[in-house]
């Protein structure tokens, strides 16, 4: 079964972990031996492993942090040099979409045409990606958006970790900056998905509010099941959901895992299965299918250390659809969670705005 993954680091891994993506994640863990820095040599994404796992598309990102005193995170001292950064990475995915490896997406008969092409030839079909920006700091000023929907941005979030020039994210607590308000009506304009997830709980529900066009948690879990406010409790669950949304369970171990510890825990505490767990209470509160998908965040700062011990490279996710079985989910269910409720969001955000 094909699937669409709600979150990959593609271009960040190239450029600030300065990994050749079309070798075998074998082949780059290799080339890493030794090297000191958290994650070297334990990668799991890469082209030949994303064709094996049938990751026909992705939501790819571009990000560079603004750094403020509330940010755990390094980042630029300016939303000039994050832009420039950001617009490095969209340059990356440029030559790649060039030299074949790689698909940009940005409407709808785009993607549906590439999934036909995939599900006819997956052994030499491009890798499909659609353009996300996490943490919207390289938006230089709220009209600029507009900029990036023509250079192919088709999703935004508005903040990281710690606080963004526009609102505040995972470890703050707080709501939107003015920025902030001032960016949401230009992203609504631009036709652009909201992503909510990193947003600060306060800061979530303005956002929620004001912003009344499409959204997602592209990589999000379940409060209830892993304390910490980088996982959302029910009733913003219950409120993505009411909203037509989909939510992305990640596979950072610490966010599927009580009682994990970063650097601590040893991988074998984890599972795939607890991100069964997770899309499954998604499905419970919805009381359908229809609002759960997959959203890897594999390899976004952390590597097999940190992951499910029974993934060894993101091709593992095919484990998922017999696991989803063995919880009595039908096959539309596993078709839902794997693709369908990812291809059925952007139908209608880009048949909104496409006409």
């Amino acid at each position: 079964m094909w699937i669409f993954d709600g979150h990959l680091d593609l271009a960040m891994n190239a450029l600030s972990w300065n990994r050749d993506l079309s070798l075998p994640v074998h082949e780059m863990r290799r080339l890493e031996e030794g090297l000191p820095k958290k994650g070297m040599a334990r990668g799991t994404v890469a082209y030949p492993e994303l064709r094996k796992g049938h990751v026909a598309v992705s939501i790819a990102t571009v990000i560079a942090r603004v750094q403020k005193p509330l940010n755990p995170l390094p980042g630029y001292r300016t939303a000039e040099s994050a832009f420039a950064a950001a617009q490095g990475q969209l340059a990356y995915y440029r030559m790649r979409e060039e030299q074949g490896h790689l698909r940009m997406l940005k409407d709808w008969p785009s993607l549906e045409a590439h999934v036909r092409e995939w599900e006819a030839n997956p052994e030499t079909t491009p890798l499909g990606i659609i353009l996300t920006m996490e943490g919207a700091d390289p938006v230089v000023y709220p009209e600029q958006v507009h900029r990036w929907k023509e250079d192919g941005l088709r999703c935004i979030g508005l903040s990281h970790y710690g606080l963004s020039n526009y609102a505040h994210g995972t470890s703050t607590t707080g709501g939107l900056t003015d920025l902030g308000r001032q960016l949401l009506p230009e992203v609504r304009k631009a036709g652009l998905v909201l992503d909510l997830t990193h947003l600060a709980d306060q800061a979530f529900w303005e956002a929620l509010e004001l912003f009344d066009g499409p959204v997602q948690c592209s990589h999000q879990c379940c409060r209830a099941l892993v304390p910490g406010d980088r996982q959302m409790d029910d009733e913003q669950l219950k409120a993505v959901i009411a909203r037509g949304g989909v939510i992305g369970g990640a596979l950072d171990a610490w966010m599927l895992t009580p009682g994990w510890i970063i650097d601590v825990t040893e991988s074998k505490a984890c599972s795939l299965s607890m991100l069964v767990d997770h899309l499954d209470h998604v499905c419970q509160l919805a009381g359908n299918s229809r609002h759960a998908a997959i959203g890897t965040d594999l390899d976004g700062g952390f590597g097999t250390e940190q992951c499910p011990h029974d993934l060894d490279t993101i091709a593992d996710l095919q484990k998922l659809p017999a696991m989803l079985r063995d919880r009595g989910y039908t096959d539309t269910d596993v078709a839902n969670i794997m693709h369908g409720n990812l291809m059925r969001l952007f139908r209608t955000a880009w048949n909104a705005t496409d006409g």
